[in-house]
């Protein structure tokens, strides 16, 4: 990887671009084996699973210290909720960073955009770095820039269904007009999908049911990392162009005349 390569989020450098998250694991204690065997750098929590009266059910015990937290604001249904949890994130400890979920809708779980700006504009004030879930949208994307997010991440397909980049052309359109990281989060369910955003030019993804519910989460952890590296290493090298009829790589005439 060139060493100019640099991911940077609130003036930190990410090394490992892919980022998971705690939810829907058998056990917590199989973390710190992800973070061991994978070289994963940031890790998401939602702040409803901190239970700082219990060191056994506490979910910030199980991460081991050198991972970025990235708390995120899961069961906020609109900005003033998002805004309180942020802000008890931390009060408690988590750190500055913070991903905004804002979700009202129960059945699809899809990000209330409108309410996630006002949010984001709140707390980049407040001296936050925040990361906002959004569905992929330019419009908003541009008023989350404006409003001094730190990425943008949009989903690739709805929380947990594993169905892959059912928003490609909409995040391509990200990755062509925001300057801003562009993080595909959500949805992504098979390392080739990852692979396939990183070729496109998103600067990092965050897969977490896809980890959590494998037969065995470490291994699979540690294919989404190699998958997003060469993705983006392929990105870099810049893909050749596709074309409609045949091309043929070596000459056709000129042997056997």
């Amino acid at each position: 990887m060139p060493n100019n390569d640099k991911l940077i989020i609130g003036g930190q450098e990410i090394g490992n671009r892919f980022f998971t998250g705690t939810g829907k694991h058998a056990s917590n204690a199989i973390i710190p084996q992800i973070v061991e065997h994978s070289g994963i750098e940031v890790i998401t929590v939602a702040l409803r699973r901190v239970d700082l009266s219990s060191p056994q059910e506490n979910i910030l015990n199980y991460i081991p210290k050198q991972v970025k937290l990235l708390p995120n604001t899961s069961g906020a249904r609109n900005a003033q909720e998002a805004v309180r949890i942020a802000r008890l994130a931390r009060a408690t400890g988590c750190g500055n960073w913070i991903k905004i979920e804002v979700i009202s809708d129960n059945k699809y779980l899809l990000p209330d955009n409108y309410e996630t700006v006002k949010a984001t504009e709140i707390l980049a004030k407040e001296g936050f770095v925040v990361l906002p879930y959004v569905s992929p949208d330019l419009m908003v994307a541009k008023a989350l820039v404006d409003a001094g997010a730190a990425a943008v991440m949009p989903l690739g397909a709805p929380i947990g269904t594993n169905k892959g980049l059912q928003t490609k052309e909409l995040i391509r359109i990200l990755i062509d007009e925001i300057k801003l990281p562009i993080i595909v989060d959500a949805g992504i369910g098979r390392p080739s999908e990852a692979a396939e955003a990183m070729e496109m030019g998103a600067a990092a993804v965050l897969a977490n049911t896809a980890v959590a519910t494998a037969k065995d989460p470490v291994l699979m952890a540690r294919a989404f990392c190699q998958a997003v590296e060469a993705g983006r290493k392929a990105y870099l090298a810049g893909l050749g162009p596709t074309r409609d009829v045949a091309d043929a790589s070596s000459p056709l005439t000129g042997f056997l005349d």
